[in-house]
């Protein structure tokens, strides 16, 4: 079973699932999200709609125990993508119910239900700053001085999932980088590649670890099968900068890339200004104080581990963005 079937690293999750053979069941909450993943099958194969049949969807929610039990039948291996993405101090509560509270259902099940395994795609949003100048690794423990609410909902689902692991759950965690891919392009990573195709002249400053998805789910699916268990795995082709990234970008889209890099103090005064008008209209926020203070100190990813362990060997980022952005300007390009 996978939860999150629906996102960008859930839909090709159950690409590479479907392509393996087995049964395969996903839940839902909105039917028309399936569609998205009809779409990305698309990509990848000349026949998507036979991939897609063979997928088992049950409508069912994180918190809705009721729906969980029905889809938690008969199920042998559980992989858990499902999480909700913001970094908006005043989701905080909200990220906690679908983030923390989801992922001790999900744990529960397993092992109520005597599951196998369970594979968790976690974030490096939850491994610690290095205390050296050296990329992190799965070692590194901890928040941020200035830790997100997203980062934080993370470590709390972890926990989770290190708390099954103890109660005799075999369990294996992964914690990708900014995950790249094609179909998602209005949310997420997807927004990059509009904004590299637009030609900018300024990109943000600092940058961090990205991964293809189609990576992640290869990676996933390798330790389900495999007997590793309670261990989690940094899982990041490369470390880039954002300036890097969308010059690469706009280079694919015929473009001149980003000239200046956005200047700290003025990143310092717009979350202030962000913050204020906030609080006079009650709007959402856009640029928060940790987001700052993780733009201007960045922090690179150490794929080690993962690497030895299945003897993986990553998609070379830029192979991966070629990609995406052929399939930007196909569907997107004027």
């Amino acid at each position: 079973m996978v939860t999150g079937g629906t996102g960008l690293l859930g839909s090709h999750l159950l690409l590479r699932l479907v392509r393996e053979g087995g049964p395969i069941r996903a839940i839902f909450r909105d039917p028309r999200s399936t569609e998205k993943v009809r779409h990305v099958f698309s990509y990848y194969s000349k026949d998507p709609e036979s991939l897609f049949k063979k997928i088992e969807w049950v409508k069912a929610d994180l918190n809705d125990l009721q729906a969980l039990e029905t889809a938690f039948r008969q199920v042998r291996q559980v992989y858990h993508c499902a999480a909700l993405i913001s970094f908006d101090p005043a989701d905080f509560g909200l990220l906690n119910k679908v983030n923390a509270e989801g992922t001790a259902n999900i744990v529960n099940l397993c092992i109520d239900n005597q599951v196998e395994k369970l594979c968790y795609a976690s974030s490096v949003a939850t491994v610690g700053r290095p205390a050296e100048s050296h990329l992190a690794d799965e070692e590194d423990f901890g928040p941020d001085r200035y830790p997100n609410v997203y980062a934080l909902s993370k470590q709390s689902a972890e926990k989770e999932v290190w708390r099954g692991s103890q109660e005799g759950l075999p369990v294996a965690i992964v914690n990708p980088g900014i995950i790249l891919g094609p179909g998602y392009w209005e949310s997420g990573s997807g927004i990059v590649f509009g904004m590299g195709a637009k030609g900018r002249p300024f990109a943000p400053p600092g940058g961090t670890g990205f991964v293809s998805a189609a990576d992640v789910a290869q990676i996933m699916v390798s330790l389900m099968q495999s007997s590793i268990r309670d261990e989690r795995f940094i899982t990041v082709a490369g470390n880039m900068t954002y300036r890097e990234l969308l010059t690469q970008v706009a280079k694919a889209c015929r473009l001149p890339g980003p000239r200046y890099t956005i200047p700290g103090w003025l990143l310092q005064l717009l979350w202030r200004l962000d913050w204020l008008r906030c609080r006079l209209v009650g709007s959402r926020r856009k640029l928060t104080k940790s987001a700052v203070v993780s733009l201007l100190n960045p922090v690179g990813y150490n794929n080690h581990k993962i690497k030895e362990a299945i003897g993986f060997k990553f998609e070379p980022l830029e192979k991966t963005l070629e990609f995406c952005c052929r399939l930007w300007l196909k569907e997107k390009g004027n």
